[in-house]
């Protein structure tokens, strides 16, 4: 059973925690769909834990090597699968200061950084892990989560729909460039954009609940809840459904919505 969605959860949600905390965050904070580990941008699912003796092998294989980029990222998201997203970022910019090449390596960093919530930083990390002759939608994604959470959403819009060239009608895509155009007070499109992301057949409970947030700032409050109870317990959904009638009675509801950060893809 799915935990109650309205309280105040941070920016950035690892995802190892329900998916559906995103309309939590996003009642204070843009936090839409998923930035996720190293290794993509933006699994979105809950993911195992690895073992202390496979963290203890992935790491002597890192130290035994650290020039080794691929062992690095393979620890890193053992690091990251037990929550310990800031060991893992670590591993990753020694390797990537080590391999200032390899752009595999620096996306795995950049996305990283957009976890932690070091923005700019990724911004310029992320800069140099494709090139505009090959462009990868993972990687424009989250650099549209970091564009986001600094408050531009119109670049954070162009790098959303710049990934949806490369990835057409990718759930996890539409679903943040619904979100940012909450953020831009343009809550048609968002709507809009959200039932497209909700309609997509890789969907999950996340893009379903940013889509309710939009339709319960409209004050479309019987709507949310019939989309909400999809995925949790109708009292569950009736309490989150009283959370953002709260919220959409509030005068600078969508003010609020810029103070957070949205994670990237799915």
């Amino acid at each position: 059973m799915m935990t109650a969605l309205i309280r105040i959860a941070r920016p950035v949600i690892p995802a190892g925690r329900r998916a559906t905390l995103a309309v939590a965050a996003l009642t204070l904070g843009l936090a839409g769909c998923n930035t996720s580990g190293p290794e993509t941008t933006g699994s979105i699912g809950d993911r195992p834990a690895a073992s202390r003796q496979n963290v203890e092998a992935l790491a002597e294989r890192f130290n035994a090597n650290p020039d080794d980029g691929r062992a690095a990222v393979a620890y890193a998201r053992a690091l990251r699968a037990n929550d310990q997203i800031s060991q893992a970022s670590a591993v990753l910019q020694q390797a990537a200061l080590r391999n200032p090449r390899d752009t595999f390596l620096l996306g795995a960093y950049g996305k990283s950084l957009v976890e932690l919530g070091r923005y700019r930083e990724a911004i310029d990390v992320l800069a140099n892990a494709h090139s505009p002759a090959a462009p990868d939608w993972r990687i424009l994604s989250a650099q549209g989560s970091a564009s986001a959470q600094l408050g531009d959403q119109v670049r954070a819009q162009g790098f959303y729909e710049a990934a949806l060239k490369i990835r057409p009608n990718e759930p996890s895509l539409l679903s943040n460039l619904g979100l940012s155009y909450a953020l831009s007070r343009n809550l048609d499109q968002a709507e809009q954009t959200l039932r497209l992301a909700a309609d997509q057949p890789g969907a999950d409970a996340r893009v379903r609940a940013n889509l309710a947030l939009v339709l319960g700032l409209k004050g479309r409050t019987a709507d949310a809840e019939a989309i909400l109870r999809r995925d949790m317990s109708p009292a569950e959904a009736a309490a989150n459904v009283a959370s953002l009638r709260k919220a959409a009675a509030e005068p600078n509801r969508l003010k609020a919505l810029s103070k957070g950060g949205m994670p990237g893809e799915g």
